[in-house]
Order: structure tokens, then sequence, then C-alpha cells
């Protein structure tokens, strides 16, 4: 498994004020595969992410990485691991204006003191189609080839796993496919792992598979999707999140 996380709970708040975010979760995300996160506003789903990024703290339960414990890591490890060993992909690029693609690309290798791997960055170029915009600057590329960077740079340091939190929620939706056709193809092509939260059945279909969360409690889960099966599956919650 390349993460998983075990009787995790995530509340804010105490006394009458607690909220519980995520409920006694146990999940395991398997390696080399493609898996989204969804379900209802408020069901838990982004928690979920940041808790096994290492984003966020749990209240209890232990999260794995491989074999390593997150939830007992000290803030310098924790920071460590996440740019050493895991990747990230946002709905805002995040890019910095004055650096060209390649530049942007490679910076977390560049500020941990790190030599990309030149054949493993160059397939990951390829991959993304991005070979012939390197020297374009974020301004003169196109919201779609600008988040082909933010997927290049989360790829290009080999990470264990990625996580992405919308990654195309400010694309239209021929960019955005463009993107989830990177983010598959990562995974068929090159090994990798890419977890994703997203709330649009088009884009889970991408994925191997589809966990469910409702009321901070993985409820289903759902392999080799299809949009309208995911679309089918997401209109059977009821408003508190219970099949009906």
């Amino acid at each position: 498994m390349a993460a998983r996380a075990r009787q995790v709970v995530k509340a804010y708040g105490s006394g009458e004020t607690r909220v519980v975010a995520l409920d006694h979760i146990d999940v395991d995300i398997a390696r080399g595969q493609f898996t989204a996160i969804m379900g209802p506003s408020g069901s838990g789903k982004s928690t979920l992410m940041h808790c096994l990024a290492g984003l966020d703290t749990v209240s209890s339960g232990q999260i794995h990485l491989d074999e390593t414990e997150i939830t007992g890591l000290k803030d310098k490890k924790l920071t460590q691991l996440r740019r050493d060993r895991i990747g990230f992909i946002f709905q805002a690029f995040n890019l910095l204006p004055t650096l060209n693609a390649i530049e942007n690309i490679t910076l977390p290798m560049d500020i941990a003191g790190r030599k990309p791997d030149r054949g493993w960055l160059d397939q990951v170029v390829e991959t993304v189609g991005l070979a012939g915009r390197l020297k374009h600057r974020p301004t003169e590329l196109s919201g779609g080839q600008q988040q082909r960077v933010a997927v290049a740079r989360a790829l290009a340091s080999r990470p264990e796993i990625i996580f992405g939190d919308e990654p195309t929620g400010n694309l239209d939706s021929r960019a955005g496919a463009e993107v989830l056709g990177f983010l598959r193809r990562s995974v068929t092509e090159l090994g990798q792992t890419i977890v994703m939260v997203t709330h649009d059945p088009v884009a889970a279909s991408y994925a191997d598979r589809v966990l469910y969360l409702a009321d901070g409690r993985i409820v289903d889960e759902m392999h080799h999707p299809t949009a309208d099966q995911v679309l089918d599956r997401m209109k059977s919650f009821d408003a508190r999140g219970r099949t009906s």
C-alpha cells in the first residue's frame, strides 16, 4: 500500500460545539492506482486528503505513508517527508510568474538542493505534452497548460504519491479533460499513485477506484467507474448522506 489510515478521527471544537469531520475511517491507497474521493459538501473528503497528505493533523488514529507513520512525526520531519515523498496539485496553479515552465517544474527540487533525474524529467514533460512550451512563462500559457506545468512539477521529483484537490476545478471542460488524461497516463505509463478529491463525475471516471464519503465515513466504493455510474451513485445520497 502507498498509504493507509486506521481508525482516523478528525474533530474540531469541543463539547457542544464539537464537529467530527472524519469518524473512525479505515482506508488503503493502493500503489500504482488512481483513487478519486467524492461526497456531498461537508462530507470530509478534503479533510481526509489533507490528513493523508500530512497537511492536517488527526485527533486520533494512525496514518502511514508506506511504512512511515506520519501521525507521530515532528513538524520538521513532516515537512521533509512532504517535500521528498509527496506531490501536490491544487485548483490554483501556484506557479511563479517570473519563472518559465521548466524552472517552475524543477523548483521544489532546486529548493531541496537535488538534481532532477534527466531521463525521468524528459519522460514527464513528454507525457504531459509540454516539450514545446518549456521556455514560456505562466502568462504565456493557457490555463490548461499552466495546470499541466503544475502536474509535471508534482511528478518531476518522482514522489511516492500525488494528492490532487479539485485539480481541474478552475479549467474548462476541454482543458480539464487534457489534464485528467495526463494524470491517467502518469498512472498507466509511469506507475504513479494518485489520490484526487473531486465533485465531478467525469473527473472521477478517470480513476481506478472511487471512494464515497458521507458524514465523515466511507460509505461505498466503486471500481472502474463510468461518469454515468458515478453520477447515479451521487444522486442516491439523500440530504444526510445516506443512500436512498
